[in-house]
């Protein structure tokens, strides 16, 4: 369910607020494969399922970082902001990842915004994220992310 605004002043007023679940996604080994070929990671705990199989998770497992970078996609399906001209990352304050995402997993983003703050020329906005795996007792990562709107 996405939460839809217009506006920064509209986008004030949700400061403080859960935002939801997003749907699941799953984490393929061919999503993994192809982060690896566009980062060059191929460690074998990340591309090799045979040999991954035989290590500290039983299956090839997502990369951090990909698991980081689905939560835009997922993000998204949480709030829309319209009539602002631009929208950007600004960062992260902090980023862990307890547990391993393994092929196959699905993957969920559950959010809160945090604060809404002043900004040159706009607002930034800081997201608490947990990216949650399907059945499992720990999150994949938990994080706080930096955005900024422009009016």
């Amino acid at each position: 369910m996405s939460i839809t605004v217009n506006g920064l002043d509209e986008l004030k007023k949700l400061a403080g607020s859960d935002l939801g679940t997003s749907e699941w996604i799953e984490v393929t080994q061919e999503r993994i494969d192809t982060f690896a070929d566009a980062t060059g990671d191929h460690q074998w705990i990340h591309t090799d399922p045979q040999r991954a199989a035989q290590g500290p998770f039983g299956a090839p497992i997502a990369h951090g970082y990909l698991t980081l970078s689905l939560f835009i996609p997922l993000f998204t399906e949480l709030l829309d902001v319209q009539g602002v001209t631009t929208k950007v990352n600004y960062g992260l304050n902090k980023v862990r990842f307890p547990a391993p995402v393994k092929a196959g997993s699905r993957i969920r983003l559950a959010a809160r915004l945090s604060s809404v703050e002043e900004a040159p020329g706009g607002v930034q906005i800081t997201i608490d994220g947990t990216i949650e795996v399907e059945g499992g007792t720990k999150p994949a990562a938990v994080l706080q992310s930096l955005s900024r709107f422009y009016a």
